[in-house]
């Protein structure tokens, strides 16, 4: 089997703690380049990837003919011009979430990758972890009756004002940062769109600190009423819960940042104070996604999560922004 060999734009700290450890350990993939023009970020990757081969720039990685797959963990602003690069240059792209601003951008990207016929993914990892998986197969299998209610919270306290997250020429804010989970996790699971939505926001210094969202979704199974919170300013807490008539799933302790703030787990509560609880222990999210991008390069297996899904996502997202009120 081909190896895919894998650079990386930027040597951000993210990239540099999880994600090019990802690759580097990923079945069928090779951690091979690193742009960057800072020696000393650069010294963190090869730590623990010695034969690492360093670019000074972003085009020169992009030149460089030994590589097949690019990761971008670059800020917000900047994820469609460079996605759309690697595109033209004949590299395979993975991009930090969320992949473009606005959904329609997306649609760019989306062609570029049908006319390339390269493989181009936004980097929501959490779709490629069993208990995401679990929760979508109990609620597909009809486990907690006629969903009534889904509710979903993603929190944490971020008071750096120098981080590209707390800015908003970077495209800071808590619904793009984290509001992709909240969001897109209950579209994984139920396959619901909303048909009704308003929101909440707090935004200081023009991002959005804190953002309750709240409406009507719609799927397979019916409609049922959602909620969610996204803050950059509390208490760190994960947690989501899809109840229905005769059960409810729940995940928490940390179910977007398995294996980081917790265990990856998820329960079923049924009548008869009946809980199964499925554990995960061990599972990182982030190889998994690398090996499930090397296995669609490699051998044209369908990419789980496809560009037409994060689209559905940041659809959602763009309309909770024109609806919003602040607080």
């Amino acid at each position: 089997m081909k190896t895919v060999r894998w650079g990386i734009l930027g040597a951000a700290k993210f990239a540099r703690d999880h994600m090019a450890p990802a690759i580097h350990a990923a079945s069928g993939a090779e951690l091979a380049a690193l742009a960057t023009s800072d020696p000393a970020k650069a010294a963190g990757f090869s730590a623990f990837c010695p034969g690492l081969t360093v670019h000074a720039d972003y085009e020169a990685l992009l030149a460089d003919p030994s590589i097949d797959a690019v990761y971008i963990p670059l800020p917000n602003h900047m994820h469609v011009e460079w996605t759309l690069k690697c595109l033209a240059a004949g590299k395979h792209v993975l991009t930090e979430k969320p992949i473009a601003m606005k959904a329609r951008e997306i649609d760019q990207i989306i062609a570029s990758r049908d006319r390339t016929k390269l493989l181009a993914a936004e980097a929501y990892m959490i779709v490629h972890h069993p208990q995401w998986q679990r929760a979508r197969e109990w609620f597909e299998a009809g486990e907690i009756g006629t969903l009534v209610h889904a509710d979903v919270a993603f929190s944490f306290n971020l008071t750096d004002g120098g981080n590209i997250r707390n800015k908003p020429e970077t495209g800071g804010g808590s619904l793009r940062d984290i509001g992709v989970y909240t969001f897109g996790c209950t579209r994984f699971v139920t396959g619901a769109e909303p048909v009704d939505l308003s929101a909440r926001i707090h935004r200081e210094n023009g991002i959005d600190a804190f953002a309750q969202v709240a409406g009507v979704m719609e799927g397979p199974g019916g409609r049922f009423t959602y909620g969610s919170m996204t803050s950059m300013r509390m208490y760190n807490r994960q947690v989501a819960t899809f109840q229905g008539t005769k059960g409810m799933i729940r995940l928490e302790g940390g179910p977007f940042n398995a294996n980081v703030n917790d265990l990856g787990s998820v329960e079923l509560h049924q009548m008869g104070n009946r809980v199964t609880v499925d554990r995960f222990p061990g599972v990182n999210q982030y190889t998994l996604q690398v090996e499930a991008f090397n296995r669609s390069v490699r051998d044209g297996v369908a990419y789980p999560c496809p560009l037409e899904f994060v689209r559905g996502t940041q659809a959602m997202m763009d309309r909770v922004y024109e609806v919003a009120v602040e607080i």
